[in-house]
């Protein structure tokens, strides 16, 4: 667990919701790129949406596996489509 929060850019805050959001993005992705354990995450989307779509995207990736590399099966490669990605 980090002890220090990382400070997040507006860009960065709003990279971390789109891969919280999506499916095949595990939080061990999340926590490589930006160092925000799966926890900091949960904490992270609680402060920034609206109680109902915090309420919505929790029962959605409670227990998903595609979102616990732990889970995921081993036939699963990659988290990501190729041209899912919008950066330069």
């Amino acid at each position: 667990m980090h002890s220090a929060k990382p400070q997040l850019s507006l860009e960065d805050l709003s990279r971390v919701i789109e891969m919280a959001w999506e499916d095949r993005t595990p939080f061990d992705a999340i926590e490589k790129s930006f160092g925000l354990s799966e926890s900091a995450v949960i904490a992270l989307m609680r402060k920034s949406l609206k109680r109902a779509s915090f309420k919505i995207w929790r029962e959605r990736v409670s227990g998903r596996a595609t979102k616990h590399q732990a889970l995921r099966s081993k036939l699963v490669t990659r988290a990501y489509c190729p041209t899912q990605y919008k950066q330069k």
